[in-house]
């Protein structure tokens, strides 16, 4: 168990906190670009406890910017979208995609207040049908190349989440949770008459659980391998946390990457892209504009029950009804949560890293490391990186 402090050093992800100044290293999914469109160029974000507008200027450039204009705080959300900026909808003052105030209507052309109102713009970049931004300091690292988002050799879907009313790590945690999946989702099948595909993968005895942790020169994390019994004996290639907050799910050929980005500290934003190969893995085309894009329902129900009919709105409800803040000072842990205490104490190391002002694991900066980041683990390199973790306490 973690002492209350350290539960909140963990969970924080505000301006400021300890935690939330390590996220701010790394690039977040924003939402599918497709919401962005000529009928609604803009729209209201929230992530890592700040309120920006996303927005899509005439030109076609994207930009994020904090939500209140910075003269008398209106929300820009509402404001008009030009060919080279907003324009605040309360008094016309007008922002371009890299925050620099380009107009003040009624003020002096040579007023001091032009350069006092340019705001702190975060940039975003498109990749794979998916806008992703980064809200730490200059200079931005490169954003990662993972291979889910930039194979040729086969079609790629994205899969939007509702919002989940928890706390991010509770849903990061649970990547490093080897056994949930028996119970929670197997056996969940089973009851509700279900059962099947994926279900009955799961449904299997598992004879044993191992835990990695892997450093690679472009992303570190905690890898969680099943050894199954029964008469489909299998042992897993295994399924990596990457640090901070991804999922790499393997799937047979398809190959799925979970983001869980926090937007406060009580609330997650969740994405996937999923890629499947071609059969014979030829160059397959397929245009942004052409990405399917579903979207899962939320599990929470009117009356306060739940929908437990499939595995993300399973998910769902053990995370959520774990609190909007998991306390952590009050769990009993078993020996199937050896991957949670080491992510834990990759998280822990990351953020005494960077209050050292030193770079975080995984941030990426030299092109050569960045043309496509595979998941393909190198041998010995999870037991030398192992013994350099200490234990929580």
């Amino acid at each position: 168990m973690l002492s209350r402090e350290d539960n909140l050093l963990l969970t924080q992800v505000g301006p400021g906190t300890p935690g939330g100044e390590t996220l701010r290293r790394y690039w977040m999914p924003i939402c599918p670009a497709a919401e962005i469109t000529a009928e609604k160029p803009k729209r209201r974000v929230r992530m890592l406890g700040e309120d920006l507008v996303l927005f899509r200027d005439k030109g076609g450039r994207f930009g994020l910017l904090p939500e209140h204009c910075p003269h008398r705080h209106a929300s820009l959300y509402f404001g008009f979208v030009e060919e080279d900026g907003l324009r605040c909808a309360y008094h016309g003052w007008k922002f371009d995609v890299a925050g620099t105030c380009v107009e003040q209507p009624f003020e002096p052309a040579d007023s001091p207040l032009r350069k006092e109102a340019c705001r702190r713009a975060y940039p975003v970049e498109l990749l794979a049908g998916i806008l992703f931004a980064y809200l730490g300091p200059d200079p931005a690292p490169l954003l990662p190349r993972w291979e889910t988002l930039v194979r040729t050799d086969g079609l790629r879907n994205i899969i939007v989440l509702p919002v989940h009313r928890c706390n991010w790590l509770q849903a990061q945690e649970n990547s490093s949770d080897p056994v949930h999946t028996y119970y929670l989702h197997s056996h969940m099948f089973k009851e509700l008459g279900k059962f099947g595909g994926d279900a009955a993968y799961y449904y299997r005895p598992i004879e044993s659980y191992d835990f990695e942790l892997c450093k690679e020169p472009t992303w570190t994390g905690v890898r969680k391998i099943r050894t199954y019994g029964g008469d489909r004996p299998e042992r897993e290639v295994g399924h990596p946390a990457i640090f901070p907050n991804i999922l790499l799910n393997p799937q047979g050929k398809r190959i799925a990457t979970h983001w869980r980005v926090p937007m406060d500290d009580t609330h997650t934003y969740i994405i996937w892209c999923e890629f499947t190969p071609s059969d014979d893995r030829r160059e397959m085309v397929q245009a942004d504009r052409d990405i399917p894009i579903d979207y899962v329902p939320d599990g929470l129900l009117a009356d306060g029950e739940r929908d437990l009919t499939s595995f993300p709105t399973q998910d769902q409800m053990a995370w959520e009804t774990q609190g909007p803040v998991f306390d952590r000072s009050t769990e009993l842990l078993g020996r199937s949560d050896r991957g949670i205490v080491m992510f834990r104490n990759l998280l822990r190391q990351q953020i005494e890293a960077v209050r050292a002002g030193k770079e975080p694991a995984g941030v990426i900066r030299d092109p050569r490391l960045n043309q496509i980041i595979s998941f393909t683990l190198s041998q010995g390199q999870a037991e030398l990186a192992k013994k350099q973790l200490a234990p929580v306490k």
